[in-house]
């Protein structure tokens, strides 16, 4: 999508929006509610089902080091502790009869 990601595993915890002014923690809905009412001018859930989800835009002027840390570690957190999906094999090649 042309902007950075950071992954716990290959599941997406944080990204750097492409305006290098804003990025993204996926959390939890509930501490997602915790940042934006301590840090109402840093932190705002983003648009849409994603936002709902816990995924929260962060504006990189208005957030203090410790603050986005905690952040960070929470989302790093909450992404190496979800289970990975569990992929189906691939079906095996059919094999047509000879004709």
């Amino acid at each position: 999508m042309g902007h950075p990601d950071f992954r716990a595993g290959a599941r997406i915890f944080a990204t750097l929006h492409a305006d290098n002014q804003h990025g993204m923690v996926k959390i939890t809905p509930k501490q997602q509610q915790r940042f934006v009412e301590r840090h109402p001018g840093a932190f705002t859930p983003e648009s849409g089902a994603w936002g709902r989800q816990g995924c929260t835009r962060v504006r990189l002027d208005a957030v203090d080091e410790d603050t986005l840390g905690e952040a960070l570690s929470l989302a790093w957190q909450v992404r190496a502790q979800q289970p990975r999906p569990v992929r189906p094999h691939p079906p095996a090649p059919r094999r047509h009869p000879s004709r």
